[in-house]
């Protein structure tokens, strides 16, 4: 369900791009162990973004440069002259970072076999600023006004700045433009992605979205990812809303609400540097993050015979749509089929009112989705408070509360023996304080942890974390005024289901 390497290190995701039928992961991978290093492009494919075959490393890492972050697209009239005859390559853009000094520009690579094997391109870099901190190339096919042509998104990371260039063959760039510092600016600016969608589906009203991951500086502490809607004139990205100023030179942090001011793809501490799928339809844009958190994830235990740290996110299928008053960037996981369970084995039936202080539980098997939507039973104007308590074997792992229409997670409980920094609550406001509504998948293939992916409001919310123990159980408890649950609810996905009944057989 969540894609991870069998073994070693993981971070971003890379190169994501559909080709031939089959979805393309790479992403930054050690070769040579659990521990961030060798920077090198690792590669999965999946041909339903929820079941991934892992393969040998694609881009690996050289004497004098790791491969950092980037992108890959389809060339599709070899514009680049990379391909063979009557084989148009897949281009890679990436980051070649010295391993002799702080230098850093944008190289290239081509396959032409369906992305398995990859030449780098003897000319690189491509694109050299003298920077140091000049990373994370996004490349995409822009046809508009201005021309059709080659766009890069990239950043300048201590400086907080995105740059635009533009290409006619993927080999020479021009400048174009560059947006900020503007927003979250108390960590460096990396992994930026820019894509147009249509709001709630109207063709005529077609927006741009600019995705900035940050770190540290992130609305829940550490790394994180901001989004800004605007419009792209082929040269130039302006937002809708000016948004919060940058902090001064001297000192780059924001303020709380400064933070809270911003638009953020998620509100936990694993969702990170999230970018999306070139190769599909402008309509149907899918994304993928890290699941974790620089603040700890290089100390995060490893199974000893077979050590491996870093997992993605599940994919999230993105649209736009208005939400009192605003455009705001929806979110929809991308999960397995999944079969529905009977809570109640003498048969459940909804509505169903719940007094003060009851509780309803669920057995969780190791993958799980569950379906809540809670009313206050008051009615209008009553109030709502209500817990889900996440269960290991021993206790409480952690607790998703909603009270005063503020949905918050605190995994304090299952942190023990974990890094200091990774016992943290996370809090986020929702649209309507009587209500609350959510959709939460639950994965424990961690050696010895879980993951919690949220997504409420409709998909305009989304809370990602890791959990420090495997949870087994959930009770949803009514911590305030008696409440009116109309969905309480866990599937398993039917994999998990069919392995299951295969052992009872």
């Amino acid at each position: 369900m969540h894609f991870r390497p069998a073994r070693n290190w993981m971070n971003d995701p890379n190169g994501l791009v559909f080709h031939d039928g089959r979805y393309h992961l790479y992403y930054q991978y050690n070769p040579n162990g659990a521990d961030h290093g060798f920077m090198s492009w690792g590669h999965a494919t999946s041909a339903d973004l929820v079941d991934w075959d892992e393969h040998p490393v694609a881009i690996r890492h050289t004497d004098e440069h790791e491969i950092f972050s980037g992108s890959a697209v389809f060339d599709e009239h070899d514009s680049s002259g990379l391909g063979t005859e009557g084989t148009p390559p897949l281009v890679a853009v990436f980051t070649l970072a010295d391993q002799r000094g702080r230098h850093q520009a944008q190289g290239i690579a081509s396959s032409t076999d369906g992305g398995f094997t990859w030449t780098s391109y003897a000319g690189n870099p491509v694109l050299d600023r003298g920077s140091s901190d000049f990373r994370d190339p996004k490349v995409f096919r822009y046809s508009g006004p201005a021309g059709d042509y080659w766009v890069m998104v990239a950043v300048e990371a201590q400086e907080r700045r995105v740059v635009l260039y533009r290409s006619d063959d993927l080999k020479a760039w021009t400048y174009l433009s560059d947006y900020g510092p503007r927003g979250a600016t108390g960590g460096v600016w990396e992994c930026p992605d820019l894509f147009p969608l249509a709001v709630d589906g109207d063709p005529d009203d077609v927006r741009w979205v600019l995705l900035i991951s940050l770190n540290p500086g992130g609305i829940a502490g550490g790394s994180g990812t901001q989004y800004v809607v605007g419009r792209f004139d082929g040269v130039r990205f302006v937002p809708d809303e000016p948004g919060p100023p940058a902090a001064p030179r001297d000192g780059w942090d924001c303020s709380r609400a400064q933070l809270e001011a911003c638009d953020w793809l998620d509100y936990g501490r694993d969702c990170y540097a999230g970018v999306t799928f070139s190769g599909l339809a402008s309509e149907d844009r899918v994304l993928i993050a890290w699941m974790s958190n620089w603040d700890y994830a290089g100390q995060l235990p490893v199974d000893a015979e077979r050590p491996q740290r870093g997992a993605m996110t599940l994919a999230r299928r993105l649209s736009l749509s208005r939400r009192g008053g605003r455009v705001r960037l929806i979110q929809e996981a991308i999960g397995p089929a999944t079969t529905p369970l009977d809570p109640d084995p003498r048969g459940s039936t909804w509505p169903r009112e719940v007094a003060a202080g009851a509780t309803l539980a669920l057995d969780l098997a190791p993958q799980a989705r569950l379906r809540v939507r809670l009313h206050p039973a008051g009615g209008a104007g009553a109030g709502l408070a209500a817990e889900l308590r996440f269960r290991d074997a021993r206790g409480v792992s952690a607790v998703l509360r909603f009270a005063d229409g503020a949905l918050s997670l605190d995994r304090r409980p299952g942190a023990a023996g974990l890094s200091s920094a990774f016992g943290s609550v996370q809090r986020v406001q929702l649209a309507e304080p009587g209500l609350f509504e959510a959709e939460i998948w639950v994965d424990n293939a961690d050696s010895g942890r879980g993951s919690v992916e949220v997504f409420a409001d409709g998909g305009a919310v989304a809370l990602t974390d890791l959990v420090g123990t495997r949870i087994t159980c959930v009770e949803l408890v009514a911590v305030g005024d008696a409440m009116l649950v109309e969905e309480w609810s866990a599937e398993i996905p039917r994999t998990v289901l069919a392995e299951a009944e295969g052992h009872h057989a």
